[in-house]
Order: C-alpha cells, then structure tokens, then sequence
C-alpha cells in the first residue's frame, strides 16, 4: 500500500529568522531546489459544479460555501446528508472531508485562501472548515482545517463552523497494516518510502539550528545515507495516526524519546517569521516562533 496524498507543498520562497526573503541555494528549507512555477496548474478540473482533484480523485463543490453559515459538527453532518438524499449536482456520496482530505488542497505558498494557485473553487472564506474526524484524546471536539493560513487544529462540536463537503472514495489509511522498520539508529517507513530517525533525542532547539543539525547526519552518513533534511511539513503530518494521542503516532511505532512538536522545513508565509510544526500529543498543525527553542527535530530521508 502506497501513501496517497501529496508528500511536497508548493512552497516556492525561502525565509530567515526575522521573515526576511532569501535566496533557496543550500537553506535546507522546503522550497530548495524548486522552480517557480513548477507544481501543477492544472491539478483541478471544473466539471459543472463540482471540482475533481486529479492528485486525491475526491470531487469537491465548487461553492465552498454552499451552505453560507457556519454549523456545529452534527448540524454540519446532517447538511451533507440531506444533500446525499437530494442527490445534489447528482451525487448521493457527499460527505464532511476527512482531514487529510481537505489538508492535501491546501497550499503552503498562498494565503487568504491558502488554496494552490489557479485553483477554480468559489466563496471561500479564509476560516474555519469542520473535517469529519473526531479527537481521539477529547472525543467531544473536531478537527477542522483554516483556510485563511492553513492550522489544523480542534474545537468543541458544538462550536459553529463552515462546511465543504467532499465526495468520491477516499484513499484509505493502513490502519493494522505494518508500516514501519527499524533499521539501525533509522526507521523506514513502508507507506510513504521515507526514512526517518528514530529519535530526536528531546533536544529543543530554535528552527535555524534544527536546519543546520541535520547537515551533519548526512556528513556522518547515518543509516548509510547522504542526504538527511528537515521534513516539510506534508511530511511530518504522514506519521499522524488520529486514532492514537499523547503521542498522536499508529500503534507500536518504533520512535523513541517523541518531543511534544517537531519543527519543519516549511515556512509559514502567513506571518514568515513563524515556521510550521507539528504537535504529537493530538497531531495538530501550528507554528512555532523561528528564534525560539521551542521544538525537536526528526531528520528525513527520500523524496
């Protein structure tokens, strides 16, 4: 079984500390060695009312406000069954997005709304969109996803939310399926071909110095590999198994010494200053503060 979301993000700018833009060559960031330009325009077919995604095979109205007010979870659950029982823009499968879902549209170079470019989606409003997972730790809450910046955070049901429904089959997560190995001081993961480091040792550290820690894991050649980086954080976000918490990681993982977040490559273009992270007691997605040693560091392996 295969990883069937996107492991890059279109990001195609390099920042300092300060949000200062930099040239890409040897940062070691998520945009390095990425041509402007070069992800896919095309990634979104209009057909009609809806939209197709040709990376995910999900179909997506293209009114991602149909429903114009924000509803509670349940309330929300209930708008896209009556959508189902009217068979709306001819389909009877529509249902809340799973958040891998609605995370793989998002864009990690564009804001308000953090949509790719060139995207044909209609009324989207740059907040928040109610996804279909409950938290595991706190079964009364949600996921939901920003589309203003691109968070990925959890709120009480019962909070009032937007809603974008989805339809086609979803790819679906190898729960109880073996997906990692341990190899050496690594751990290769079988689902996405990404090899990682087994721990992160709990040092916090500042992003700069996460950046620069992982050079010399390639110049010690560990686990026989030359080209050690920091993760993106599509990459980060893989490990997430969100019928676990505290740490949010499948059962039995093999990583040990698991920080409370781990920093990315990715910078946050909402506020550049602040860097991607992801947080492992729920798998949340936030920032963390650049200059601050706040968060671990896992390395990566692969593409």
């Amino acid at each position: 079984m295969t990883y069937p979301w996107p492991l890059s993000t279109d990001q195609e700018s390099c920042y300092d500390t300060e949000g200062a833009s930099v040239p890409c060559e040897a940062s070691g960031q998520d945009a390095e060695g990425k041509a402007n330009g070069t992800h896919k325009d095309r990634r979104f077919l209009l057909q009609g009312d809806t939209v197709f995604d040709t990376v995910t095979e999900l179909h997506w109205c293209r009114n991602a406000n149909r429903f114009e007010f924000p509803y509670t979870w349940r309330e929300a659950c209930d708008r896209v069954t009556e959508m189902n029982r009217s068979k709306v823009h001819g389909r009877a499968d529509w249902r809340l997005p799973a958040r891998r879902e609605l995370f793989a549209i998002i864009s990690h170079q564009h804001i308000n709304p953090a949509l790719p470019r060139m995207h044909p989606f209609r009324d989207v409003f740059s907040g928040y969109y109610w996804c279909a997972e409950p938290c595991a730790r706190l079964p009364e809450q949600a996921w939901y996803v920003h589309l203003g910046g691109g968070r990925i955070y959890r709120g009480m049901q019962e909070g009032a939310y937007l809603v974008w429904p989805v339809a086609g089959r979803s790819p679906v997560d190898p729960t109880g399926h073996p997906r990692f190995r341990i190899i050496g001081p690594t751990v290769q993961d079988d689902w996405t071909g990404l090899r990682w480091t087994r721990s992160s040792g709990n040092a916090l550290c500042t992003w700069e110095d996460a950046l620069h820690a992982v050079v010399g894991l390639s110049q010690d050649r560990l686990g026989g590999l030359t080209h050690w980086r920091l993760p993106n954080i599509r990459e980060l976000e893989s490990l997430i198994d969100l019928g676990h918490h505290s740490p949010a990681l499948p059962a039995g993982h093999p990583f040990q010494d698991v920080s409370a977040g781990y920093w990315s490559s990715t910078t946050s273009v909402y506020e550049p200053r602040y860097a991607w992270v992801l947080y492992m007691q729920d798998g949340a997605v936030g920032v963390g503060f650049k200059s601050q040693p706040t968060f671990g560091t896992l390395a990566v392996s692969g593409d």
